[in-house]
């Protein structure tokens, strides 16, 4: 419930503050006086956008300010959701500064326009003059069934399983055209895996290859310079492995003759141990060399088939080469494994597409029964505000499945018992579409935990018994309900739990707008001013009282 709006420095108006009612709010005044521009301040705090242009005063700041008492339940998930403090009073204030800066502010913390905007949703319905346009929505008409249906854990687990069923349409289709595609390189991609399979190649092995043909090539140089070697240090005239040994007995012959001798005989003893075992490693490589040129001819191959490998897929080792051949396969694999995935794909879509009609079905049922006695109520309420030959039918037809469930709602109108039922926002005036949006609110108010309705105008092209019986339907609303109605019927003003005036203000040169709250006998005049001009008869004076009496 809105319970104080402090208006500074907005369009015309200096410093206002209006304290309202929980009940019926009603708000007067001659045209231009400003009427809706309170309602424009109090949008900015529901989240419209600002524009610097409004200020009054362009030196200093605009700030409006809201303070709203809420249930706590009703809230409590945004709160916690957006992590801000929740009191018994909510406080709201935007501020916009002169250079065209807006500010927001929940209970002080500030919050950014989509969620002051979101926590709007939670507190206010705003119905202007151009909300009327919702009635031709379909979406608008579904929500409105549906808040009658009253099932919204309902709606919200049809909700998530109809994303589950369009993320698995959408991972289905992704694959499918995956599929295509990977089909189209299937043969490619299985000629150069059976390619790379055919050569066969070991890790490291063109590597080897490349090693194992310097040997082979340079094979008679080889074996030359290892005869040589071993030669040298084993079969020549003098061995070399003969000439240490001998050094080596002449120098353990000195040892008692010098304390350093015995160590370098050691030592000369090592490297006669370490030629031999040169010598005879050097006598079995050599035993391991042979020209072979039919082996030579084999590795040329061979290498030239992992070179024009290499060249092909654009790599320079055997390593390379084979996690080509990994990829290659598991390319073919993917391929060959999608076919089975698709099919556990569609099988799923299957299971949850029965699901979801099953649930759409139950939805359907429920907006099928409500649609009825909507008609029923609302129709009597048309006929209660000077619209007895109107009619509203709900037509709900089957369709595709959507997120809502699989119905196409259309709320159709006929103003002349005609039976030739349009789309009401097609046919029905603009007072037509004003009264039926009442209607339809008075009755989906009753089912949807909103504590403030406010209507911009809602009387437009009404006058007498109807404007009367609009007011009875407002104060029936206001029974339960916060309602601020700017009205320029005296049979609404007549209704009202308060009754504000709004008017124009001459102030050091300056028109501002200003609103008081009207005592009893204020009232009388007003209304009496508002049934006969600007000098009330007697009569008139007389008809307001009966009004107020009765209200």
């Amino acid at each position: 419930m809105l319970q104080r709006l402090t208006i500074k420095n907005y369009a015309i108006i200096d410093h206002l503050e209006v304290d309202f009612s929980g009940n019926l709010n009603v708000i007067t005044g001659e045209t231009g006086a400003g009427k809706s521009i309170l309602l424009g301040a109090l949008s900015l705090i529901l989240g419209e956008r600002a524009d610097p242009g409004v200020l009054f005063d362009k030196t200093g700041k605009c700030i409006i300010e809201g303070f709203f008492k809420v249930k706590k339940s009703q809230v409590a998930n945004f709160f916690q959701e957006h992590e801000l403090d929740l009191e018994d009073q909510l406080i709201i204030r935007r501020e916009i500064s002169a250079a065209g800066k807006s500010r927001a502010f929940v209970n002080d913390t500030p919050v950014n326009i989509s969620q002051l905007a979101e926590l709007s949703g939670y507190l206010v319905d705003l119905h202007q003059q151009f909300d009327t346009l919702a009635l031709g929505n379909a979406d608008f008409q579904r929500e409105v069934i549906d808040a009658l249906v009253n099932k919204p854990a309902e709606l919200q687990q049809y909700h998530q399983e109809f994303i589950q069923y369009t993320q698995v349409q959408k991972k289905y289709k992704q694959l499918l055209d995956n599929r295509d595609n990977a089909n189209k390189e299937l043969d490619y991609n299985r000629f150069l895996l059976d390619e790379l399979a055919e050569a066969g190649f070991d890790p490291n092995e063109i590597e080897d290859l490349e090693a194992e043909l310097q040997t082979l090539s340079h094979a008679e140089e080889i074996k030359n310079t290892l005869n040589r070697v071993y030669f040298q240090l084993k079969e020549d005239e003098q061995p070399i492995l003969q000439q240490l040994k001998q050094l080596q007995s002449s120098l353990q012959g000195l040892s008692g003759f010098h304390k350093d001798v015995p160590a370098v005989a050691e030592r000369l003893l090592s490297a006669y141990l370490e030629l031999q075992d040169i010598a005879g490693e050097v006598e079995s490589i050599n035993d391991h060399v042979q020209y072979d040129a039919q082996r030579i001819e084999l590795v040329n191959e061979r290498m030239a088939l992992g070179y024009r490998l290499f060249k092909k897929h654009g790599v320079h080792t055997t390593g390379e080469l084979l996690a080509i051949k990994e990829t290659l396969t598991q390319k073919v694999d993917d391929v060959l494994n999608l076919d089975e995935q698709l099919a556990s794909l569609e099988q799923e879509q299957t299971r949850l597409k029965e699901n979801l009609m099953k649930a759409a079905g139950v939805i359907t049922g429920h907006r099928q029964e409500q649609a009825g006695p909507f008609e029923k109520h609302v129709n009597t309420l048309l006929a209660q505000v000077g619209m007895p030959n109107a009619r509203l039918k709900v037509a709900i037809t089957p369709g595709e499945l959507n997120p809502y469930g699989q119905d196409t709602i259309e709320f159709l109108f006929d103003a002349n018992k005609s039976n030739q039922f349009a789309p009401v926002g097609k046919v029905a005036s603009g007072g037509e579409l004003s009264r039926i949006m009442l209607c339809i609110k008075s009755l989906v108010a009753q089912s949807v935990a909103l504590p403030t309705l406010i209507f911009d105008e809602i009387d437009t092209g009404i006058s007498g018994e109807a404007a009367r019986q609009v007011g009875v339907i407002l104060k029936g609303l206001a029974k339960s309900h916060q309602i601020i109605c700017i009205t320029h019927q005296p049979q609404i003003a007549g209704k009202a739990d308060a009754h504000y005036f709004v008017y124009k203000d001459a102030k050091a040169d300056k028109v501002t707008t200003s609103v008081r709250l009207l005592s009893p006998d204020e009232r009388v005049n007003k209304i009496a001013q508002m049934l006969s001009g600007e000098r009330p008869t007697a009569a008139a004076l007389e008809n307001a009282r009966e009004m107020l009496a009765v209200h």
